[in-house]
């Protein structure tokens, strides 16, 4: 099977979309001190803010950012996540290039994203290292070169990012910007799950299943399934589906067979409706 398996339209509304720019578990993460509660807080928090404080500074744009505390507002933001950013800090500079590339507060722009998240990538920030990379793979913002993609999937993946070992796994499953090596690929696939990673869990099943990179091992296979597809992974759980159907790894089961499928066609059409 492919690493995104086909589900019979019979069964499935809509195609599951591939993870959006920011929208997947390494978007840019909140500060252990950024809630602030009752609105004495958060006025003390802004004065320490605009004194120069950086860490008020970012912690005001965070709030700002996701409605903690005060009313939701990209463009303050934006503008705190800016003041904290010209001081180099690193989550700043992260978050500032999450708001050009998502187009919150600001007008959508991926080559500005792709220069904020180049200072904070530069000086070793995961987020902005596994977003960045997805800029240089895609070509939005910088020319596309998808040796630099993995180039920064690499680094963002050494220090534990679940979803760069994933997408580094899958360069090499696909010989993208690395040479072709599904020994690799699987070595990377499994770090990637063993953290709990949804589409790592999905892509070491099919490596199971494929038997590539390692030994065929449909039990195996199924086990992964099962992890991604309780986490509604639709892909798996479509997997999971023909599995049952053909009998491989699990005693042959029709009817379990019809309770996946019909499981990933609802998972479906809840992650297009989100």
């Amino acid at each position: 099977m492919r690493f995104e398996a086909f589900i019979p339209a019979a069964l499935l509304l809509s195609a599951l979309s591939a993870p959006a720019l920011g929208q997947d578990a390494q978007a840019p993460q909140a500060p252990e001190s950024a809630t602030a509660s009752g609105n004495t807080d958060v006025t003390a928090l802004v004065k320490k803010a605009e004194s120069g404080d950086v860490t008020a500074q970012f912690t005001v744009g965070k709030m700002y950012d996701k409605g903690d505390g005060v009313e939701q507002n990209y463009a303050e933001a934006l503008k705190w996540y800016g003041k904290a950013a010209e001081q180099g800090d690193n989550k700043a500079l992260t978050n500032l290039g999450f708001m050009y590339a998502d187009g919150r507060g600001v007008k959508q722009n991926y080559a500005t994203a792709a220069k904020w998240y180049g200072k904070a990538a530069a000086k070793g920030d995961l987020v902005a290292q596994s977003n960045l990379a997805v800029l240089y793979a895609e070509g939005r913002g910088v020319k596309k070169n998808l040796a630099e993609a993995a180039k920064l999937y690499r680094a963002a993946a050494e220090q534990g990012s679940a979803h760069a070992q994933n997408k580094l796994g899958l360069m090499y499953a696909k010989g993208e910007g690395v040479k072709q090596d599904d020994v690799e690929a699987v070595k990377w696939f499994r770090k990637s799950a063993e953290q709990g990673y949804a589409e790592g869990e999905h892509d070491l099943a099919v490596m199971y299943e494929e038997g590539r990179g390692i030994e065929r091992d449909y039990a195996e296979a199924v086990k992964w399934y099962k992890r991604a597809g309780d986490q509604d992974y639709t892909y798996s759980l479509n997997n999971l589906g023909w599995l049952y159907a053909s009998g491989k790894g699990v005693p042959k089961d029709r009817s379990e067979a019809v309770k996946f499928f019909k499981r990933a066609k609802e998972a479906s059409v809840r992650a297009n409706m989100r």
